[in-house]
């Protein structure tokens, strides 16, 4: 880190026409001969939670040797080049999501979050979920106290009971206040980007051709000038991570509108690529961490039940219909394959986490986040060994390079009462049916 005379304050915002874009971690914003322990370049604990939805494969999930010197399986291969920041759990219990009279797959989606059995009877309640609990604390320093996301929209399919809330997101402000989850690119760039207006003068702001960075490159250039050499390095990958994100929503959007196919239901401007959808939603994410937006996020990436199909990798079944194999081999291997792509694309998150400089590190080495599904065994709708993985170094507070084989039924839960003491949230050493953090972790 250069010392220098200049302080910037952390919040700082360069304005243009009808915009404002968040600076990233700048060692400018440290004031000179501070010691860092005590400014906000100490490292910044950020967590994120992403679900899968229809369980897994588990004999291709879990690794067969316990510690630090376990094998890859087939599903988890792609996360190898990020071993040291990775934890791969087993032996975890969701009770919870256990149906009785209700439907499997909302029970399993509402209750990994929240660690508690929905409620459909004489109203809709549940429990106020781990990432708003996160947001409690680490939001009030954030301008968003967390972000909600999904790639895919919600069901369509009327109901009168409470599986249409719990099929739509996994994020739960409160016992009774669901938090929407948005899925449209442009949406969610505005929101972190934009300054505000009406929607109608957001979507005129849309339509401009003038992108986000040109109406700020006056300010861009004057404060360039005022850096160190690592600074100007570290704002010009910023600024061009911004920009590959508005040169994908510009070529999805050319895209759209030169299609000759009528999709009336699907909103403009979200990519028709599963693949390329979940690219753009993480490289979102990314930003919002990078600046520093919000320290919390959730990503559902597909719904419960979703009848998605993934002809891009030669399985055009429906992601929940292949589900239920019912042992068959031609079935399991086409799960296999859905349960490995996913994974690749969380990679490809993890990539981009770790190639972004944080302080004295990366985005990656100080987050902390969860992959998993609220299913084991999606052919029988289990919930017994449901499948978690950590990811990120948490600012020193996770080991990564191990498998932690747990002590069968263990509570799910038991790992978010860790995520959240790991993030210095207070006061969530009880939550759901947990019986009290993982010793070790």
């Amino acid at each position: 880190m250069i010392v220098t005379k200049r302080h910037l304050r952390r919040r700082t915002f360069l304005r243009g026409s009808g915009v404002a874009l968040a600076l990233p971690l700048l060692d400018a914003m440290v004031p000179a001969l501070t010691p860092v322990a005590n400014t906000a370049a100490a490292p910044v604990r950020r967590i994120g939670f992403v679900y899968y939805p229809n369980g897994v494969i588990q004999e291709q999930w879990f690794p067969a040797a316990a510690g630090t010197a376990f094998e890859w399986t087939p599903s988890l291969g792609a996360l190898s080049p990020h071993r040291s920041r990775l934890v791969v759990l087993s032996g975890l219990n969701h009770e919870p999501a256990e149906p009785g009279a209700d439907s499997a797959h909302p029970v399993a989606q509402a209750a990994w979050l929240s660690a508690v059995h929905p409620i459909t009877k004489g109203g809709v309640r549940l429990g106020t979920t781990a990432d708003q609990i996160a947001a409690r604390e680490l939001g009030r320093f954030t301008p968003l106290p967390s972000l909600e996301l999904a790639l895919e929209a919600p069901s369509q399919i009327a109901c009168d009971s409470g599986d249409c809330f719990f099929s739509s997101t996994i994020s739960w402000r409160t016992p009774t206040t669901p938090n929407p989850m948005e899925g449209h690119p442009r949406v969610v760039f505005d929101r972190l980007f934009g300054d505000g207006g009406s929607a109608d003068e957001r979507r005129r702001l849309v339509r401009q051709d003038a992108s986000i960075l040109d109406s700020v490159t006056r300010e861009l250039q004057r404060l360039d000038r005022t850096l160190g050499a690592t600074d100007r390095t570290k704002l010009g990958e910023y600024v061009e991570s911004v920009r590959e994100i508005e040169r994908r929503l510009q070529r999805i959007e050319a895209g759209n509108r030169q299609s000759p196919l009528a999709l009336p239901d699907r909103p403009v401007d979200v990519p028709e690529s599963f693949g390329e959808h979940a690219e753009v939603m993480f490289g979102l994410l990314a930003l919002a961490f990078q600046a520093d937006m919000t320290r919390v996020f959730t990503l559902l990436m597909g719904r419960e039940s979703s009848n998605r199909t993934f002809p891009e990798i030669g399985v055009p079944d429906a992601h929940h219909n292949i589900s239920h194999h019912n042992s068959r081999p031609d079935a399991i291997a086409k799960k296999a394959k859905i349960d490995t792509y996913h994974v690749q694309l969380l990679t490809s998150f993890l990539d981009t986490l770790a190639k972004a400089q944080d302080g004295e590190g990366s985005l990656l080495d100080h987050s902390l986040l969860l992959y998993g599904s609220g299913l084991g065994d999606g052919n029988l709708h289990g919930h017994d060994n449901v499948p978690a993985v950590l990811a990120g170094g948490c600012a020193g507070r996770l080991e990564g390079g191990r498998h932690v084989a747990l002590r069968s039924g263990t509570p799910l839960a038991n790992v978010y009462v860790t995520m959240l003491a790991m993030v210095d949230v207070p006061g969530a050493e009880r939550f759901g049916d947990s019986t009290g953090p993982i010793a070790g972790l």
